[in-house]
């Protein structure tokens, strides 16, 4: 974890120095100029643990007002390196220009205030855009026909919500605009696939008493995500029983003969040194192939050796990046970072954009979602169909 932070620091350190250099050179700023703009770049680029000493210690007003200061300024500031990165490649691909062709092309380069002021309108058009997108939480439904649910049943809903990130920023009432959608689908089951909880979870009264009051027909599952490590296993597996889920750690359940539903551990819980349950492989080898299997997993990782050991995998974990471009990272890590990919082995992963997001209130091109999966009887086998 130690790396995972010199990392994020250096590299959003970074980031401000570069953003504060575009500005020096924009307003021309001289040394006693400078000195107030430093002072505050500096408390943003830690704002994120400031944010987590002022909640650890009980200043939770101070830590939310923080938060939303902090983090909003990192969306803000992510959305402007973004467009002004790609302006100052095109400055140095029009500077070496000049030397390939010999003529003085410098009248093609932006000027070095409008290489700053368009990204900073850019990034405030955006983040405004962003704001409102992150409290649209839209319904994605698709549809998996397979012979292996009893005849009987004619269609099975399982309900997905993911990455919820209950916390300093996600509160009441973004929780019920998804419950509202949760309740809007109907679902005979509903899972949580990892981060429903964020940070430091001391203070969500309330939050838990409204996650109880959706009762599917079948029951609600949970795994966990990195998030419950980072907030604390003990309390945070506390506050998804209190919501009144029951929660699969390296196990398996028979939702009433229907299907099965397996659920494994994020594997953060090797660096918290935290009791997991059987591995992914354990938990699926003695499974009955003929029933429809599902594993809930957060990351959207493979293991080659389970496939064909279960039908579908739901995850979520990336958020599609939340920011664009961020989404481009995402995508270059993980195999599909949002929505459908078929495997080999007959088998299927859907990975959630999520339904929250974690740091900036900001999702940019990467709107949240819950999920309706209708399983629904056909005697051809497994098929997917309505993926996004």
């Amino acid at each position: 974890m130690s790396l995972f932070f010199i990392t994020f620091f250096t590299l959003y350190g970074l980031i401000h120095l570069y953003a504060f250099l575009k500005a020096k050179a924009a307003f021309s700023l001289n040394a006693q100029q400078s000195i107030p703009v430093i002072l505050f770049m500096a408390v943003m680029t830690f704002a994120p643990a400031i944010i987590r000493y002022l909640e650890r210690f009980g200043f939770e007003f101070f830590a939310r007002t923080m938060s939303y200061i902090g983090y909003l300024w990192m969306g803000v500031l992510i959305l402007f390196f973004s467009l002004a990165v790609c302006l100052d490649i095109y400055r140095l691909l029009i500077y070496l220009g000049h030397f390939i062709v010999s003529r003085d092309v410098s009248a093609l380069s932006p000027p070095v205030k409008i290489s700053f002021f368009l990204p900073v309108l850019f990034a405030l058009a955006a983040a405004g855009y962003g704001f409102f997108e992150a409290q649209n939480i839209r319904l994605e439904h698709i549809t998996v026909k397979t012979s292996r649910i009893p005849e009987e049943i004619s269609r099975f809903r399982i309900v997905q919500i993911s990455d919820v990130h209950l916390g300093l920023i996600v509160r009441e009432n973004r929780l019920k605009k998804i419950l509202s959608k949760v309740r809007e689908a109907d679902p005979d089951l509903l899972v949580c696939t990892g981060d429903l909880v964020d940070g430091q979870i001391n203070n969500l009264e309330g939050l838990a008493e409204i996650l109880r009051g959706i009762h599917p027909a079948y029951g609600k599952f949970a795994i966990t995500g990195n998030h419950e490590y980072y907030a604390g296993l003990h309390q945070s597996l506390a506050f998804i029983k209190k919501s009144g889920f029951t929660i699969l750690r390296g196990q398996s359940v028979d939702i009433n003969g229907i299907i099965t539903l397996a659920g494994v551990d994020d594997p953060t819980g090797r660096q918290f040194n935290g009791s997991m349950g059987n591995t992914e492989q354990e938990v699926l080898s003695g499974l009955d192939r003929e029933k429809f299997t599902i594993l809930l997993k957060h990351r959207p990782l493979i293991d080659m050796n389970s496939l064909g050991l279960f039908d579908l995998q739901l995850s979520g974990h990336t958020h599609k990046g939340q920011i664009f471009p961020f989404s481009l990272v995402t995508k270059l890590y993980y195999p599909r970072h949002a929505g459908y990919l078929s495997l080999p082995g007959r088998s299927h992963l859907y990975t959630s954009r999520g339904s929250g997001t974690w740091g900036p209130p900001i999702r940019f091109l990467s709107p949240p979602e819950v999920t309706v999966i209708d399983l629904v009887r056909d005697g051809q086998g497994n098929f997917l169909q309505g993926q996004v």
